[in-house]
């Protein structure tokens, strides 16, 4: 028995719950009566059936399995709000000592009793807003002391930035101003970076760990360059470095490469937890050299919660489960009309279990499985003889990839079939001044095998196997660059103004 006879736009049906729900659920409003728990689980849970398999999708560097134990820690606590520090004094402590093991793993000058400077954020992006805060507030400062304008600020990145920075410019009134990238260099360029920056520039941004093609961007050169002109000029700017992405997998994978706190121009550094940390989504890190670094007047101290308590963030309540969340709100509307957004600190309390679950060693061990499973997904990507590899061998373990001749196809038709055996791989182009180029990326998490890096080179070759057979969706071109070209044209309608930042 289905659960309308009539289907429309308008509503969303069940297979299951028509047992308990006969009329049709609407989509954009609120039910008027409560339903049984069987039938609002019902309902959500076959349409999540639709979703991808998170397992499966490569275009992510989001954390989609833990431990079970790890998992229990989390479900228990998630009725905790974090924030609350008076009420919840042990996950504040859980915070506070994660807060010092990164700094302390990116080399904070911090004494042994002395506590780091530093936030759990809502992921990256509200760590990077932090961040930016931090440095434009500084630079402020800064000017009024000097008796010189403070409008006009700004901020060089490299156009590969992810967009969360896009957003800070925006949302703060900062202007970007990024390095273009070029064919075959799809990284910020140090000289090119320090040449942007003028008195106004609050902080140059570098990248350990490219969205694009997981390279690690040269943060060393960029201090030396920048040093030298802040000699030169005596502006002082200062550099964020932007680990997202690298921040758990260079201290692991590369201890001698110099890109964090030992540089003396890096004055913050921001890491997600829920990538390479190894935690669920939710959960992002910024640390700050010292407490110079972090103006007092962005800290706010609130107490009425029980006690004087510091805060800095851009959110107050913490969510423990983004997904979570919704899901449970969307069943509390079903259910009971009683609306509650679940916030706490489950991704916390997991932070700190992997952390003291794995130790240095864990994470050594876990990246450089990783990493292997890398190298045999891209030599099978490159024994099809079809692509070019852009991705590098030092950086984040993903393989991206171009089509070699795109006269016929495209990367984005590639991505398009993969997604019959149940592949997410991420089709797109760079930004400028590569936007001709087109790619493909593999991201290669822990949960991605030697097996299923086998078995995906198989389903790419299958898929261009037939793709052969089929006429082509593209006119030809008489050179290599046009076809890109028309590529870049042909599919520009579906990635507008849209970043390649799937992280």
């Amino acid at each position: 028995m289905l659960a309308a006879t009539n289907p429309t736009e308008e509503h969303v049906h069940s297979t299951f719950a028509s047992r308990y729900v006969r009329a049709p659920v609407p989509r954009f409003k609120m039910p008027e009566k409560s339903i049984p728990k069987d039938a609002a689980y019902q309902v959500i849970h076959d349409e999540l059936m639709l979703d991808g398999n998170p397992r499966l999708n490569l275009a992510s560097f989001v954390t989609t399995w833990m431990e079970p134990e790890c998992d229990k820690l989390m479900m228990a606590a998630i009725n905790k709000n974090y924030v609350d520090m008076d009420e919840y004094p042990v996950t504040t402590e859980l915070q506070n000592r994660c807060v010092n093991m990164i700094a302390n793993l990116f080399h904070a000058p911090v004494g042994e009793e002395e506590t780091a400077v530093g936030v759990g954020t809502v992921g990256s992006s509200e760590a990077i807003m932090l961040a930016g805060l931090a440095f434009k507030r500084r630079w402020q400062h800064k000017r009024k002391t000097e008796g010189k304008p403070t409008d006009n600020p700004n901020i060089v990145t490299g156009a590969n930035v992810q967009v969360c920075w896009e957003k800070f410019a925006r949302y703060f009134e900062v202007e970007l101003k990024e390095v273009k990238l070029k064919e075959g260099y799809y990284v910020m360029d140090p000289e090119q970076a320090v040449e942007l920056v003028d008195e106004n520039t609050i902080c140059v941004a570098a990248i350990l760990g490219s969205t694009l093609t997981g390279e690690f961007e040269d943060v060393k050169t960029l201090n030396e360059l920048l040093t030298k002109k802040n000699e030169e000029t005596g502006w002082g700017t200062p550099i964020h470095v932007d680990a997202a992405s690298g921040g758990f997998i260079a201290p692991f994978l590369y201890p001698d490469l110099e890109w964090d706190f030992r540089l003396p121009l890096v004055k913050s550094i921001n890491v997600s937890g829920h990538k390479y940390g190894l935690v669920y989504a939710g959960v992002g890190w910024v640390v700050w050299r010292n407490k110079e670094d972090l103006p007092d007047d962005l800290v706010f101290h609130i107490n009425y919660l029980g006690s004087d308590q510091p805060t800095f963030t851009l959110n107050f309540s913490k969510g423990n489960y983004i997904t979570h969340s919704y899901i449970s709100l969307y069943y509390f509307l079903f259910h009971t009309l009683v609306i509650i957004i679940i916030s706490g600190s489950s991704q916390i309390i997991a932070q700190y279990y992997q952390f003291l679950r794995l130790g240095f060693e864990g994470y050594k061990n876990i990246i450089e499985n990783c990493m292997e499973n890398m190298k045999v997904l891209k030599q099978g990507i490159e024994n099809t003889g079809r692509f070019n590899i852009l991705s590098k061998d030092i950086g984040v373990p993903l393989v991206a990839f171009s089509l070699k001749d795109s006269s016929k196809h495209t990367v984005f038709e590639i991505a398009e079939n993969l997604r019959r055996f149940g592949w997410i791989l991420p089709a797109y182009t760079m930004p400028a001044n590569a936007q001709h180029v087109a790619v493909l990326r593999a991201v290669i998490r822990e949960d991605f095998s030697h097996g299923l890096a086998k078995r995906l080179v198989a389903h790419i070759e299958q898929v261009l196997k037939e793709m052969d057979g089929l006429p082509s969706r593209l006119q030809h071109k008489k050179t290599e660059r046009e076809t890109q070209e028309e590529v870049f044209k042909y599919w520009k309608r579906l990635v507008d103004r849209k970043r390649a930042g799937v992280c």
